[in-house]
């Protein structure tokens, strides 16, 4: 599993989801971060983190959110968004 920190991605595959804590406006949106590491923690139940920088363990659809500005903002400035690697 590579870890996905700050700007440097390691991974070229992203998804969608949300977090699930309790506290501030970062609850109120839907993030990226790495399929993978999406993948592994809704199995195994650990943190990920967020293109923003947002720490969350993943269990529930992101379809009811709006995307996290900062997470978009990231995303876009990706060389290869829009492509079939990416999903949100």
């Amino acid at each position: 599993m590579k870890p996905l920190t700050g700007s440097g991605i390691q991974s070229d595959t992203l998804t969608e989801t949300r977090i699930e804590t309790s506290n501030g406006d970062h609850d109120k949106f839907a993030h990226y971060a790495d399929k993978d590491e999406v993948t592994y923690a809704l199995i195994y139940g650990v943190p990920i983190v967020a293109l923003c920088g947002k720490k969350w363990i993943p269990s529930r659809d992101p379809q009811g959110f709006s995307i996290c500005p900062t997470c978009q903002e990231i995303f876009s400035s990706l060389p290869n968004e829009g492509s079939d690697d990416y999903s949100s």
